[in-house]
């Protein structure tokens, strides 16, 4: 039969008879005059069967695309990393193997597909550290008066501040990536890097714990396994002889200097500094006087560096979609990570240990569980069988506690196995580093992500302008009132 009836096409179509109605006046659907009733019309079946597919198709998309809002189907294309039987990959190299061996240097020109000539001279191309008159307004806004308790991340604290206020000066400076050369992107790409670095470390008084308790650390880390002990053994670690001297300098704190000095940490440079090639790692150790932890750090900034398109990573490539600068596309990314079930999700789990400090940790997962909030540092949709990234970085590291209580808490009660999350935080109790650290190191490996999706996006020359599906009242016609 070629021809169906209004009832038959309206059942195939499931929708109004105006929609009907409107599909033919489009000449979407052709009709005709019914013989035996010239009132009634006929509807071509193939027409129906055709627009039926297409809306069934539309449905199916609509749907797809929701579901891939919250670890759904991929959304959007990228060869930089995925997440695969749980493991995770950079470029088809494993993470967990690199972080063996690789600098967080060797990663950036991995994911920013650096030719090899361009990446040797890529990292003396970054700028020296910030003097002090540069830092002066950071030191000013990061004060007390500027920081309120209980704000995004609070742990992170000063370090958030100097590095949201470092990106989104040269936000307001940096030209427009449309249309530049992919080659000067990458080398400004270094140089944005090298800022965020520089104010996450700057932020620091060089005085990450006191003495005693960066003993106690060093302490606390050895362990039976010789190969965990060279990660930490003073003598073998590049950075320590530079971090041990630094042992018996003044405090360099900035944030204290009264504001018509310089601090101490630094003076002002001048157009003739050399560029400071110091690798990120061991600037960071410099910074918190971990030397002794500088390998650890090296591979965590590693694990960090990407992991496909996650929150702050898609606001990086939607900023940058724009033409905007790479240091506003990495601002976006930054601001980003500062949330909760994020970048901050170290914080939280800090919540978690005091409280199983203070009372047990199957208790304190009893009542965190309780509260109906999600529990922090513990599962990834991801990694059902557990997070490869934290199982890389706590091998190296000893048993915590009461962080080893709460993961078997966690598992037991909630059937969920340690995040990096978890692992940041195990980082930074046993290395004696500050409470910001999860949040600095998460942020400074992961902009090497940012930038490498933010120069794939500009390759890939196209606007990011998802659709939203309206749920709200229907649309009112224009005049009725």
């Amino acid at each position: 039969m070629v021809w169906m009836t209004a009832a038959e096409a309206l059942d195939v179509l499931n929708v109004r008879p105006q929609t009907l109605y409107a599909n033919v006046s489009r000449g979407k659907i052709r009709a005709r005059p019914d013989d035996d009733d010239p009132r009634r019309s006929l509807y071509h079946r193939d027409d129906v069967l055709r627009m039926a597919r297409r809306a069934n198709g539309r449905r199916k998309v609509e749907a797809v695309s929701t579901q891939a809002m919250q670890y759904g189907d991929p959304v959007l294309p990228s060869a930089i990393s995925t997440a695969i039987d749980g493991r995770l990959y950079y470029r088809g190299h494993d993470a967990a193997t690199l972080a063996d061996t690789a600098s967080l240097e060797d990663i950036a020109a991995l994911l920013w597909q650096c030719p090899p000539d361009e990446a040797a001279a890529l990292w003396p191309a970054c700028p020296p550290a910030a003097s002090s008159a540069q830092r002066q307004p950071i030191a000013d806004a990061t004060s007390a008066q500027f920081l309120r308790p209980g704000g995004a991340c609070p742990a992170a604290g000063k370090a958030l501040a100097a590095g949201l206020l470092a990106l989104a000066h040269r936000s307001a400076n940096d030209a427009p990536s449309l249309g530049r050369p992919t080659a000067e992107l990458r080398a400004e790409a270094a140089s944005v890097l090298a800022t965020l670095v520089d104010a996450l470390a700057g932020a620091h008084s060089g005085r990450a714990s006191t003495p005693a308790a960066r003993a106690a650390a060093t302490r606390a880390v050895r362990t039976d396994d010789p190969a965990k002990n060279s990660a930490i053994d003073p003598a073998k670690d590049p950075a320590a002889d530079s971090a041990n001297d630094s042992a018996n300098e003044p405090a360099n704190d900035s944030a204290n200097a009264p504001a018509n000095e310089p601090a101490n940490d630094s003076a002002d440079i001048s157009a003739d500094t050399p560029a400071d090639t110091t690798p990120v790692s061991a600037r960071l150790a410099r910074a918190w006087r971990a030397g002794p932890h500088e390998d650890l750090i090296r591979r965590t900034l590693v694990l960090m560096a990407d992991h496909e398109l996650n929150a702050s990573t898609f606001a990086t490539r939607v900023a940058i979609s724009t033409g905007a600068s790479l240091a506003a596309s990495v601002l976006a990314g930054f601001t980003t990570l500062t949330g909760p079930l994020h970048g901050g999700a170290a914080a939280e789990f800090a919540q978690l240990v005091a409280q199983a400090q203070a009372c047990s940790a199957g208790e304190a997962v009893r009542q965190w569980l309780a509260s109906q909030r999600p529990l922090p540092a513990f599962g990834h949709p991801l990694y059902p069988a557990g997070d490869p990234r934290a199982a890389a970085l706590l091998k190296q590291l000893p048993e915590v506690k009461p962080h080893e209580e709460l993961a078997v808490a966690a598992e037991q009660q909630a059937g969920e196995l340690p995040s990096i999350d978890y692992a940041l935080s195990v980082l930074t109790a046993a290395c004696g580093l500050p409470d910001d650290a999860p949040f600095i190191l998460f942020a400074t490996g992961r902009c090497v992500g940012w930038l490498a999706h933010a120069l794939e996006q500009v390759q890939a020359n196209r606007l990011i302008r998802p659709r939203a599906r309206y749920t709200g009242p229907a649309p009112v016609n224009a005049g009725i009132y």
